[in-house]
């Protein structure tokens, strides 16, 4: 999980300045947390108070993105999103928006088979993006980081997204002088995978992410959360991200990786 939020914090300073080159300085002070960090640790707080049943689980989704969310009220919302936010009586939006897949990766750690993935996944996606793109998205950010979690190869996680969920057609070179920004998770997860499916290690796949611009932060932040749970974050690396967290953040991440241990390199 804390390869999304170390994706989000790469890609931060580029979302809208984008950088279509893979020789950039990682981390700077220019970084900072955005609303892909904040939901991503509600949806881990979500999972770890409604273990391990996981019955309540929309329930408290719904609970801790509210909580959150309200806040860090400056982290860069949707509109949309923040309205459901800010609402009395909160209902999902039929959105296809990538934040259904930025914030899930925590679910393809909790899980204990891809059905489980599935059911995880839905659960707190449809309590905002329940348009079916938007649980697709969500799903099978979920599904990568389950399977790369659980010792499948790139190409069999590869051969797993394009036959369930998308086809997958490009290169990362092929795409990168003509690509740009894309709020849907149609127009991003398939990217974003491809920029971990041409990866080398955790660093690389931050760097392939941020190289083809776009919605920066976010394809950083799903192609780090899948490519944590592969290759492992790098020690050093990891420690400086840390560095941008809050305490109240920090404990969540912590309180996750405690039940769900991290690959570390």
């Amino acid at each position: 999980m804390l390869g999304a939020i170390i994706g989000d914090i790469v890609g931060s300073r580029f979302e809208w300045q984008n950088h279509k080159s893979k020789e950039f300085e990682l981390l700077t002070k220019e970084c900072f947390v955005t609303d892909d960090t904040v939901m991503t640790l509600a949806v881990a707080k979500a999972l770890l108070e409604s273990w391990p049943g996981f019955d309540d689980l929309s329930e408290k989704a719904v609970r801790y993105m509210r909580e959150l969310g309200r806040m860090y009220p400056d982290c860069g919302y949707g509109a949309r999103f923040e309205q459901w936010l800010l609402s009395h009586d909160p209902e999902p939006y039929n959105s296809c928006g990538n934040g259904a897949a930025m914030r899930v990766s925590a679910c393809g750690w909790a899980a204990r088979s891809l059905e489980e993935v599935k059911k995880l996944s839905k659960a707190v996606t449809e309590v905002t993006h329940n348009h079916p793109e938007g649980l697709k998205g969500a799903e099978a950010t979920a599904a990568a980081v389950f399977l790369a979690r659980t010792g499948a190869s790139i190409s069999e996680i590869r051969s797993y997204i394009t036959a369930h969920y998308y086809p997958i057609d490009f290169t990362l070179d092929e795409i990168r002088d003509s690509y740009a920004f894309d709020e849907f998770c149609q127009g991003t997860v398939p990217q974003a995978l491809e920029a971990f499916f041409e990866s080398t290690g955790f660093e690389d796949a931050l760097r392939n992410a941020v190289s083809i611009g776009g919605d920066s932060d976010t394809i950083a932040a799903i192609a780090g959360s899948v490519a944590e749970a592969y290759y492992g974050i790098p020690t050093c690396l990891r420690a400086r991200a840390m560095k941008y967290l809050d305490g109240r953040l920090m404990k969540i991440l912590l309180d996750f990786e405690a039940q769900y241990p991290p690959k570390v390199i």
